[in-house]
């Protein structure tokens, strides 16, 4: 059973969305906090499915590929229920698209690169932007029911530029040294770290 549970948590991640996008319509500040509670959830999860993997060994096909597909629908699901909750709006927008957009391209080229069986691993920024993402995204999600004097919605709004400006240098990193595969060019340095 426990050879299991990091493809579990990874699940669980996966099931949780609906839940999450419905906590939305909760009334008053439970619209605020359940989400970002179910959220937090995932975030948790995550975190034990990699350090599981790890730790015991465990890593398997399935969690390779049910893992980033996991975090992929839970950041995409997040970025669009803030912009049709308008937590993230007006030029903040634009942060999100291109989180998205990076998504999408980096999920593509992983795709076409196994293929080839060539693997991309995640790099350390790649991790870093994670972390800077959920930390905003989570922080937009209770920002309506915050306190007016922690200006949350400003923070959560400039840790989404953050998010966004690492996401373009990780996508650029990702792509350049993927390009390297379809064109056939040997390396000229190591994959991204």
């Amino acid at each position: 059973m426990l050879t299991d549970l990091p493809n579990l948590l990874t699940l669980s991640r996966i099931l949780v969305i609906p839940a999450f996008c419905a906590a939305f319509w909760l009334p008053g500040a439970w619209g605020c906090w359940v989400p970002l509670g179910l959220f937090a959830f995932a975030g948790i999860t995550d975190f034990a499915d990699g350090y599981l993997a790890r730790r015991y060994g465990q890593t398997s096909a399935l969690g390779r590929f049910l893992d980033p597909v996991a975090d992929k629908l839970l950041i995409a699901a997040a970025i669009l229920m803030l912009v049709a909750f308008d937590r993230i709006h007006d030029l903040s927008v634009l942060a999100a698209v291109v989180i998205l957009c990076r998504e999408v391209a980096v999920t593509g080229l992983r795709e076409f690169l196994a293929e080839l069986r060539v693997r991309v691993p995640v790099s350390k920024l790649a991790k870093w932007k994670t972390t800077v993402q959920i930390l905003a995204l989570g922080t937009l999600m209770g920002a309506p029911a915050a306190t007016p004097w922690l200006h949350a919605t400003e923070i959560g709004e400039i840790g989404l530029w953050l998010a966004a400006l690492i996401t373009l240098y990780t996508g650029y990193d990702y792509l350049r040294a993927g390009l390297q595969h379809v064109t056939g060019e040997a390396p000229k340095s190591d994959p991204p770290t």
